[in-house]
């Protein structure tokens, strides 16, 4: 990554190739030789060394260029595999932690991502019988780690930004927790025409669904291991303020620079697969409208949320709970009552242009964009104030 500056980024959100699952094989294989031999005379344990050997370039890289106080997010799972008639799991996640550690990352309290499955017969090994059966992973990691102490803010337009860019109390409590309940995205990826296709879960959170189409196996776009848009964005909101510079070293059908975008944030992105280089291209560039959908949900989750808040108050009995604003201040922006003082000044942004920069249109490894904002109000999503 040496057209970035150092110092230059202020969060980074990927997803890298999972070591020692077989689906990559080939791809570490091709960077090192070394990896499909060992693999090849069933030495696992050494062929999941040098794989995260490589991934360890990346993570120095991603170092260089954090600004002090920046933050990195990794959502990686672990492995299981038979290798040489032994059956193990390979800790994909503490390897990269340790690796991490001695870069100089402080280590934060991780994330598990729980994955909703639905297969029939997920059990492995021995059936019913005791001491021949494996518990199944059904959870991911997101990572969290930091360059340094926190992040300084010194200026007054620094300062300015981070209360702009605040999110809402009760989006605070849901985000800031170590379980996350995300639907995955398939393997198939099916962004037709490079359009984001929402989906609304049960739990009324919008993310992209990436349907599943017939592809081969080999294929660019079904090697890619993409995560939920809603992922992105939670993690972007909660690291990042608006105008600062995401990057995504892994970028795949670009999940996570849609995300950037559509919350404000200018981004950077490197792939080797030019097939999915160019699908993210499209969805980035497309991902404007998804921007004011989200944000539309927001903000009638805020207001549900506050109307029942009030109902609750209301029926408590507490001293002062009678009042129509009672125990909340107001957001001016937004039109709406919030529940501290720090959401006051939150200020939502409208994704006015995404213009790639001159060095990220001809290269079949790097995007990059910067983003031109407009003020968010409620009639963009035609509600009432």
């Amino acid at each position: 990554m040496e057209e970035l500056k150092n110092e230059s980024i202020h969060l980074i959100v990927t997803s890298p190739p999972y070591p020692m699952i077989a689906m990559w094989d080939a791809q570490f294989s091709q960077q090192d030789p070394a990896i499909g031999k060992a693999l090849e005379e069933e030495r696992g344990n050494e062929a999941f060394e040098r794989m995260h050997l490589l991934l360890d370039q990346v993570w120095k890289e991603c170092y260089r260029v954090l600004c002090p106080g920046g933050f990195l997010c990794i959502n990686i799972g672990d492995a299981t595999r038979t290798i040489g008639g032994e059956f193990q799991l390979y800790s994909n996640h503490s390897r990269i932690t340790e690796a991490c550690r001695a870069m100089g990352f402080t280590v934060l309290p991780l994330i598990l991502w729980r994955k909703t499955t639905n297969a029939p017969n997920k059990f492995m090994g021995a059936g019913m019988f005791p001491a021949g059966a494996y518990v199944t992973l059904e959870h991911e990691y997101i990572l969290i780690f930091r360059k340094g102490g926190k992040r300084q803010f010194r200026t007054p337009g620094e300062k300015t930004r981070r209360w702009e860019s605040a999110f809402f109390w009760e989006e605070r409590n849901r985000w800031f927790v170590d379980l996350w309940d995300l639907s995955g995205v398939r393997q198939g990826l099916g962004l037709e025409d490079g359009e984001l296709k929402a989906a609304v879960t049960t739990r009324g959170e919008r993310f992209v669904e990436e349907v599943s189409q017939s592809v081969s196996s080999q294929s660019p776009r079904s090697r890619s291991a993409a995560f939920p848009l809603e992922l992105a964005y939670r993690l972007i909101l909660m690291y990042s303020l608006r105008e600062d510079w995401v990057l995504d070293p892994f970028l795949g059908t670009g999940t996570t620079l849609a995300a950037a975008a559509i919350t404000g944030r200018n981004g950077v992105g490197y792939e080797v697969e030019r097939g999915l280089m160019e699908e993210a291209r499209r969805n980035i560039l497309s991902c404007k409208p998804m921007g004011v959908q989200m944000l539309e949900d927001r903000l009638h989750a805020h207001r549900q949320f506050m109307s029942q808040r009030k109902e609750k108050l209301k029926n408590s009995g507490r001293p002062g709970s009678k009042g129509v604003n009672a125990h909340s201040y107001w957001n001016d922006n937004l039109q709406v009552p919030v529940v501290t003082r720090q959401e006051t000044h939150l200020r939502w942004e409208v994704v006015q242009t995404i213009e790639p920069l001159p060095e990220g249109r001809g290269s079949s490894e790097l995007i990059s964009f910067q983003v031109t904002l407009r003020p968010f109000t409620p009639e963009d999503c035609g509600l009432p104030f």
